[in-house]
């Protein structure tokens, strides 16, 4: 089964017909019912990061309930939209992005499953080389950029925007972590798919970033972004091949995997 992890204002993925599924996980309930249909030969389990009614913020979303309920359903491969600001003047509003790094700016979220055993993870290359190749082979998809997760809920202050982009990162986005790495450490091969709703503050002239202007620009984008997702997922093969997101070879766990 494949997953679709929908980011801010993508908070349905399939018709009525699809079925719902409630799970409650060790650490709480995931942001929302898991609602899972069919895109081509693909059973597809979609799950809203911020609840049906953007109920959670990017540092109150539940992400280990999320990735856990996803693992326990069947998920072993998961998309994961969402929305960013550019730090680059070449990525303008609705462009689409794969990143192809992360840099973590967030603070006090919970960001891993072992507490305890030792574990330590890989993260040298966060994102599935297998699922960032089936968006990026489609067209007018921009392939690679660093994106740097900020704690939020609050935008990035100009002084701030101009550093990330003086570091050569080109996205901005307050999700991105820890999904990711919840994603690496119970062995789900995971990609970030980025569209870009503004230029971030201190990159352009003007009033900084807005949340009505986010929304709204994701909104105009919204029919051909999850088009986009419909279509990486028709590119997925039907049998996971990756092992490179399987870090456990040989390691004893302090517990199974769900």
């Amino acid at each position: 089964m494949l997953g679709v992890i929908g980011g801010s204002g993508f908070y349905s993925f399939f018709g009525p017909d699809a079925r719902t599924v409630n799970l409650d996980t060790p650490y709480g309930a995931p942001s929302a019912a898991i609602t899972v249909g069919t895109v081509g030969e693909h059973e597809v389990a979609f799950l809203p990061r911020h609840g049906v009614d953007h109920e959670f913020s990017p540092h109150t979303v539940p992400y280990r309930a999320n990735m856990w309920a996803l693992r326990a359903l069947g998920v072993r491969r998961i998309f994961g939209p969402c929305a960013v600001g550019s730090l680059d003047p070449a990525f303008g509003p609705g462009a689409m992005v794969v990143p192809d790094q992360l840099v973590d700016r967030t603070s006090g979220r919970a960001d891993t499953y072992f507490d305890s055993g030792g574990i330590h993870v890989g993260f040298a290359d966060p994102y599935c080389p297998t699922l960032r190749e089936a968006v990026t082979a489609l067209p007018d998809v921009v392939d690679g950029g660093a994106m740097v997760v900020i704690q939020g809920p609050r935008f990035s202050t100009r002084a701030e925007s101009q550093w990330f982009a003086g570091q050569g990162f080109r996205l901005v986005n307050m999700t991105g972590y820890p999904e990711s790495v919840l994603a690496r450490e119970l062995e789900m091969c995971y990609a970030a798919i980025a569209l870009v709703t503004d230029l971030d503050a201190g990159i352009e002239t003007g009033e900084g970033v807005t949340a009505v202007d986010v929304f709204a620009e994701f909104q105009r984008n919204l029919v051909p972004f999850k088009q986009l997702v419909h279509e990486a997922i028709a590119n997925v093969d039907s049998e996971r091949t990756c092992t490179h997101c399987l870090p456990h070879a040989g390691v004893t766990l302090p517990f199974e995997l769900p």
